[in-house]
């Protein structure tokens, strides 16, 4: 069983890394936790196995601290679903969403093949 890590041994570094990988996320796609974590390199100091069991959660919680120039709207959960927020509202995701032209189905998920963001082009 792994370590149980409540945030990354850096959080102020791997924070900024998430959100300037947010950052290039473009309007009308959407990108998940997971995805996410995965674009950020493994912090210093983890094994990948013990990041592939947080990475995700810790994305999660630079999502929730975010400056208002990162937009959060685009980073959702791997089913395709908006997951809650402290702070932000689901219905305001949703909304931000909706106006990017993103469209959920009728058990509120997004598709990721037709939304999902392919990553950085770099």
């Amino acid at each position: 069983m792994p370590p149980s890590f409540t945030s990354p041994p850096n959080p102020v570094t791997f924070q900024n890394q998430v959100w300037e990988i947010v950052r290039k996320i473009p309007s009308g796609k959407v990108a998940t936790y997971g995805q996410i974590a995965g674009l950020v390199p493994v912090p210093v100091g983890l094994t990948l196995d013990d990041y592939r069991a947080f990475g995700a959660r810790w994305v999660g919680g630079a999502m929730a601290a975010c400056p208002p120039n990162v937009p959060w709207q685009r980073v959702i959960n791997a089913q395709g679903k908006i997951s809650f927020r402290r702070g932000r509202g689901e219905s305001e995701q949703r909304e931000l969403l909706e106006a990017e032209g993103v469209v959920f189905d009728a058990h509120d998920r997004i598709d990721l093949k037709r939304y999902g963001w392919e990553g950085p082009k770099e």
